[in-house]
């Protein structure tokens, strides 16, 4: 089913089953797209230049179709397809939009509603929702949700929205607070929507406002995240080490020589992994010893010399004497790869990234600087928290600069940003000097 709107959302093309609903809901070709859904998809793929799908609800006379739309920009046009057509009766209310915007007839009645994509980009919120946030509805489409709710850990320290995603189920007591107001404590519940071919498509659901949570005493433990996510990665990277072992010792017969030592990089890579899920849920040694901040700096950049040959990205490392601080070195190590892969990551096609050190007073510090897109004022505080990122779109779990920064701080020293939006960013790992 195909239909297009001009650039002011008017149905200007319509199959029939199209016309036919933009007709049940009081309007004609020629006139705004009346169903809400669909035109809110078609908004965000105008906004972000870029095709959009998403499963939507239209509301006939007597019953509600579910189907998959697909908006695609074409100019000053978005063309539509509508498929997985699926007729069915409303029990009870009707069931909440997932992109607000309708009319209470059409909602149920229903308020402080948001939907999300499969990344958690926010396809909308709610006219009331965005007011309770202090947000522009149109300008939070297409931003991470956590772009205008911080999440919290509950008691146990975990974040259910989280858990939710990862086991792609619904999800409910999930504390946040707004950041245009933190001492706006709410709580956040969804249900999963699925796409037309039943894959996983994100959550819609509602905001109500908790008012049992003082901003002071909020939860910030997540030693039990970092546990699940430990026992559910642990066991299949023990897997892979131990198979690529046996390619590397030739232990199923003969086999070319470069093969077995892709087999050894397999293996350390892996093992590579490991010691970021230990760096998850483990604090450094308690006395951290000497270390060499240069060494260990030219270690990471030789760790992540194939990463950047592949975005024929320059790293230039600064000639240094040893530099000795204090700390634990498989926690430095992560801190640097960590700090050298986004740099690797945001850099442009050709760019430069420049590996400097210093020691000041009792300071030893190194800096990564690359010549990528920068990092706004109003995020440079956000992207240390854990989920967080600078640029959604380039990617990353959002967990790097977090743990980056919480293994510095426990060895004494802490991570920094100093950055402008197109200047580039520059990370500095700051460690007492030994």
């Amino acid at each position: 089913m195909l239909g297009r709107l001009d650039r002011a959302g008017r149905l200007i093309s319509a199959d029939p089953e199209l016309e036919a609903l933009q007709r049940e809901a009081g309007s004609t070709l020629g006139q705004p797209l009346a169903l809400p859904q669909i035109a809110a998809v078609a908004q965000l793929a105008r906004k972000l230049r870029t095709p959009v799908s998403r499963p939507a609800l239209a509301a006939s006379t007597d019953h509600d179709v579910e189907l998959w739309v697909q908006a695609t920009p074409e100019g000053d046009e978005i063309a539509l397809s509508l498929e997985g057509w699926s007729i069915r009766t409303p029990s009870g209310p009707r069931l909440a939009t997932m992109l607000g915007g309708g009319s209470d007839a059409e909602t149920g009645g229903a308020r402080n509603e948001w939907a999300a994509d499969e990344e958690l980009r926010l396809i909308s919120l709610s006219p009331d929702l965005a007011e309770l946030l202090g947000v522009n509805p149109d300008e939070a489409a297409g931003q991470p949700l956590t772009r205008v709710l911080r999440l919290e850990d509950d008691e146990a320290g975990e974040m259910p929205l989280i858990s939710a995603l990862a086991a792609r189920r619904g999800f409910s007591g999930q504390r946040a607070r707004s950041r245009a107001d933190e001492a706006r404590s709410l709580v956040l519940s969804g249900e999963v929507v699925t796409a037309a071919d039943g894959g996983f498509a994100g959550f819609r659901g509602s905001v109500q406002s908790d008012g049992t949570v003082p901003a002071a005493a909020a939860p910030t433990r997540a030693a039990a995240f970092d546990h699940a996510l430990d026992e559910v990665l642990r066991s299949p990277l023990d897997h892979i080490i131990e198979s690529a072992e046996r390619i590397v010792e030739r232990a199923d017969g003969p086999l070319r020589s470069d093969y077995a030592s892709y087999g050894n990089d397999i293996a350390a890579a892996a093992r590579h992994l490991l010691s970021v899920l230990a760096s998850m849920n483990e604090e450094p040694a308690q006395a951290p010893h000497s270390i060499d901040l240069a060494a260990l700096s030219a270690e990471a950049v030789v760790m992540l010399d194939s990463s950047a040959e592949e975005r024929a990205v320059r790293i230039e490392i600064e000639r240094s004497d040893a530099l000795p601080a204090k700390g634990e070195e498989r926690a430095v190590t992560q801190i640097l790869v960590n700090l050298i892969g986004n740099a690797i990551r945001y850099s442009p096609e050709n760019g430069r990234i420049a590996v400097s050190f210093a020691r000041i007073g009792p300071t030893a510090s190194v800096s990564v600087h690359d010549d990528g897109p920068g990092v706004a004022a109003a995020d440079r505080q956000r992207i240390f928290e854990r989920f967080e990122r600078a640029h959604p779109n380039e990617g990353g779990t959002g967990l790097g600069l977090a743990i980056s920064r919480r293994l510095a701080r426990s060895m004494g020293g802490d991570v920094t940003l100093d950055s402008a939006p197109g200047e580039g960013a520059r990370f500095t790992l700051s460690l007492p000097a030994a």
